[in-house]
């Protein structure tokens, strides 16, 4: 217990430090505050509803912790990874390892799932981007001149 005390305070003393440089949408920042989302939501998820609490919470505050360091235009994505990454890390964790393993799981789980995210939205961005440059240069679209079509 008092392992598990000491690894708790130093992630959020490590977390407060993180959230004074976190500005925006670099994507270990994402993932580093999408962990320390999740672990803060597992324990108090899991001090107010037990185990099914703790799946929430870490649901939550993986998700809570991803859109707070993300942009705005990736915040969706970072958000959803980082919730889906962390309520499947930590069951698995804990499946594995007990309590401990449920917060080294959904810590684990919350970081890939929000750099996943967040790079998944950059693609997308950049993919749509690179679609209306080059559909500026080649206009598919025919413009009727309407007096002739007035047949």
């Amino acid at each position: 217990m008092k392992l598990q005390q000491l690894f708790l305070t130093a992630i959020l003393t490590s977390g407060v430090a993180l959230s004074a440089t976190a500005h925006a949408d670099n994507s270990t920042r994402v993932a580093a505050a999408s962990a320390l989302g999740s672990v803060l939501g597992t324990t108090v998820g899991k001090n107010i509803g037990g185990q099914q609490g703790a799946l929430i919470g870490s649901a939550l505050g993986g998700a809570g912790g991803a859109a707070a360091a993300s942009s705005s235009k990736n915040r969706t994505e970072s958000a959803i990874g980082g919730g889906l990454g962390a309520a499947a890390g930590y069951s698995v964790g804990k499946s594995v390892n007990g309590s401990t393993g449920g917060l080294i799981g959904s810590a684990l789980g919350a970081a890939g799932g929000a750099a996943l995210g967040n790079n998944i939205a950059k693609d997308r961005a950049a993919e749509k981007a690179a679609e209306k440059r080059y559909n500026k240069r080649h206009n598919h679209k025919r413009y009727y001149d309407s007096r002739y079509n007035r047949r």
